[in-house]
């Protein structure tokens, strides 16, 4: 058994390797004959332990005219399954057919132009929704984990990954593996008609009826050609109302295999009994075919890119250069950058836009964006001040970013830049949530968890040379991707 290891602050950088190399001593891991890969470390301090299911696949993997699909699966996940969250599967089954069929024939009717017909259809479908819904045990799954002690149960959907996350006290270790596995062993995608309606209008939300929602779309659009994070995580709206359910199991089988899944178990908890509960209920799993890999033969962008919107908004300024991904060698001088540029109040950014100039009301950063497992964009914002216009922030932009590549940068504020990023590296290690999720993505992303604890020393490493050296090579008018958000009313 591996080295229990204490939660623990952490005041001076002397400290902190020492203090990694305990942690990643406490860390065990196992892949079961299927593929599928567990990463488990002890903290006894708290009779809890947190959970990540980290499946390295996102909105990068989808196919065009399908966008959206890995969000859908992962709001249909917390429906249930066979067993939980009906009162009668086999009738409830028997309407999945029957609804799916409908739906294709609405599709059919608008497609030749027949509106009565597929007002009609949408009638019957409408009731057959209703008559299955009388079969659902709402929210069954939810309140399991609940009753359970459980805290904290969500997923999220990214470009590169769909993660799905709770915690519970120790003692129901496996009442999480009974759950989990059989949650992802025959998905049952449940309500898949009202979870549609659900996803259009958080589109609606989020993009359609947001002008910067509508600006983030655009400048994807404008930054990529073909690479595959030029599409929105939530999809398109065309593709979401067409989405069938046949589209999510086939998306299913094909990503959601063993050997595509990665569990991290954080806390209270003995490496050899999490081991033996995860060969018996995750070991039913069958190995898939991999899935197909993601093709980003994106062209080398030759010329300066800008686009203007004019919406019912403030004016929002982006900038954007591309970048490479995790795994390029330059990682952590990016990291740096960032924190550089737009670390905190004490940062070149906001000190010069906001605080002394006040020609921005806020400034801030997405540094690996949309996502950062393949080459994306490292972006910078601002929203101007009242009196203020985008033009203002370009030029101040520019200044403090030739400023960055010009002039020597002090060893005073590089060790600043430093202690943020050896604090954030800490303080995303500090809960157990924290580091399971950290561990699941770094195992996904780079091939091994313990890259969480070698980027300490490439932040220890970075000299002054390197950081300019990499401003050099990124900021330049050939690499940069410029978008304007105009207010219509003219302010």
């Amino acid at each position: 058994m591996a080295p229990a290891v204490a939660q623990q602050p952490l005041q001076t950088a002397q400290a902190i390797q020492p203090y990694l190399d305990r942690v990643a001593e406490a860390v065990t891991e196992f892949t079961l004959d299927n593929g599928m890969k567990f990463i488990v470390l002890e903290r006894h301090q708290a009779p809890v332990v947190s959970f990540m299911i980290h499946a390295d696949v996102g909105a990068v993997n989808e196919a065009d005219g399908k966008t959206g699909v890995a969000h859908y699966l992962e709001h249909l996940a917390f429906k249930g399954t066979q067993q939980i969250g009906t009162r009668n599967y086999a009738a409830e089954k028997a309407l999945f057919q029957d609804m799916d069929q409908v739906f294709e024939q609405i599709l059919v009717a608008e497609a030749a132009g027949d509106n009565v017909q597929a007002e009609e259809l949408k009638v019957k479908l409408t009731a057959l929704q209703k008559e299955a819904a009388t079969y659902v045990e709402q929210n069954k799954y939810g309140q399991i984990i609940d009753q359970a002690g459980g805290v904290g149960l969500n997923a999220t959907t990214g470009a590169d990954a769909t993660r799905y996350f709770y915690s519970l006290p120790s003692n129901k270790l496996e009442l999480w593996m009974s759950l989990e596995s059989e949650r992802f062993l025959e998905p049952v995608f449940r309500e898949f008609f009202e979870e549609k309606d659900v996803i259009l209008e958080e589109r609606r939300m989020r993009v359609d009826n947001s002008p910067i929602g509508k600006m983030i779309e655009e400048f994807l659009g404008a930054a990529f050609e073909v690479h595959p994070y030029r599409r929105p995580v939530i999809g398109y709206e065309e593709d979401l109302y067409r989405a069938t359910r046949d589209d999510i199991q086939t998306f299913y089988d094909t990503y959601y295999g063993p050997e595509n899944l990665t569990v991290a178990v954080v806390g209270d908890v003995d490496p050899a009994q999490v081991r033996e509960y995860a060969e018996i209920y995750f070991g039913r799993y069958q190995a898939k075919a991999a899935p197909p890999d993601v093709v980003f033969d994106e062209p080398a962008q030759t010329d300066s890119r800008e686009f203007t919107l004019e919406l019912d908004s403030e004016p929002w300024y982006l900038e954007g250069y591309h970048r490479p991904g995790i795994n390029h060698p330059d990682h952590a001088i990016y990291g740096m950058i960032d924190s550089l540029l737009v670390g905190g109040r004490t940062s070149r950014l906001y000190k010069t836009l906001v605080d002394q100039t006040q020609i921005a009301l806020d400034v801030g950063s997405l540094n690996g964006f949309p996502g950062d497992k393949y080459p994306n964009i490292f972006l910078l914002y601002a929203l101007t001040a009242p009196g203020h216009s985008v033009e203002d922030i370009a030029a101040a932009f520019q200044q403090e970013l030739e400023a960055l590549k010009t002039q020597p940068l002090s060893s005073a504020e590089l060790e600043r830049v430093k202690t943020q990023a050896r604090a954030g590296l800490l303080g995303s290690l500090a809960s157990n949530s924290g580091m399971a999720s950290l561990l699941a993505e770094y195992e996904a992303k780079t091939g091994s968890w313990r890259n969480i604890f070698a980027e300490l020393a490439d932040i220890e490493a970075i000299s002054a040379e390197d950081v300019q050296r990499v401003a050099r090579e990124m900021f330049v008018p050939t690499n940069r991707v410029v978008g304007k958000l105009m207010s219509t009313s003219g302010s």
